[in-house]
């Protein structure tokens, strides 16, 4: 593991990341997201067997589907909340896979101690990219896999992203969605690789319900979503759901009882060097 001492700045943007993820309900958020989980796993042709650790797991939508296939499986994020979560999901489906809480940057794992190394929409968000690129490569076994899927700039997250720090930015994080820029990702990682693949996809969220519903829900569950409006005086929550429904209806595919939007990722996939 590697051992990084922390200025009291970076300590206190990981406290305050820690509680943005720990807001809301990050499970009930994530279930509308497991086709999309299940649709990056299955693109990975991950043997059975394999030990795959989730890094940024968060309740567990990545790892227990690993689970059910036979893989032994690892989940880690920062959120105590969700960890425990994750855990419960895994007892209650009968399913062998194992949650911690740890942190991206310091993985407390040994050298090259898992075949697949995945991070679905997680890690990104860890305040220093440059260690969490290490992480990654170091805990992967030579000829094993890494794989992440992280939001592009110009994609619709990317923009959502961009309308709420308008509001609301932490300070002295660099910006997650460049680990969606396809330069970054190379510089980042491509030394520690013998092989990557960088495909753009999207996601596809949808909901039962339309636009300014969607809003309230992110407002409710999605924990940096939910402490942005909690951060702001009433004036300015109006004004950052307003923001958000213009963006959601101008985005929209579905009808107007219901929301369909397509969110752009990078989809990364490297072999360990």
């Amino acid at each position: 593991m590697i051992a990084s001492a922390m200025s009291p700045e970076v300590e206190g943007v990981k406290t305050r990341l820690k509680h943005f993820w720990m807001a809301g309900d990050y499970d009930r958020f994530s279930r509308y997201m497991e086709s999309g989980a299940r649709d990056f796993y299955e693109r990975l042709e991950i043997t059975p067997g394999c030990q795959l650790l989730d890094v940024g797991c968060g309740s567990g939508q990545l790892a227990l589907i690993a689970a059910k296939d036979g893989l032994e499986v690892t989940g880690v994020d920062i959120a105590s909340n969700s960890v425990e979560r994750a855990r419960e999901r895994a007892q209650a489906e009968g399913l062998r896979a194992h949650f911690e809480e740890a942190d991206a940057e310091t993985l407390p794992f040994e050298d090259a101690s898992f075949d697949v190394v995945a991070s679905l929409i997680g890690a990104m968000f860890a305040p220093r990219p440059d260690l969490v690129a290490k992480e990654l490569l170091r805990v992967c076994k030579p000829g094993g896999t890494i794989a992440m899927a992280n939001w592009t700039p110009q994609g619709f997250i990317g923009q959502m992203f961009k309308t709420v720090s308008k509001f609301i930015a932490p300070a002295g994080v660099p910006l997650p969605v460049l680990w969606g820029d396809e330069p970054t990702v190379r510089e980042r990682l491509g030394k520690g690789l013998s092989d990557l693949r960088l495909v753009r996809r999207h996601y596809t969220f949808s909901y039962p319900f339309p636009p300014s519903e969607v809003v309230e829900f992110f407002r409710l569950y999605y924990g940096p979503t939910n402490r942005a409006f909690g951060s702001l005086d009433a004036d300015g929550c109006e004004r950052l759901r307003q923001e958000l429904e213009v963006l959601w209806s101008s985005h929209n595919r579905a009808g107007m009882e219901c929301t369909t939007v397509l969110a752009e990722y990078l989809e990364v996939v490297g072999r360990r060097a």
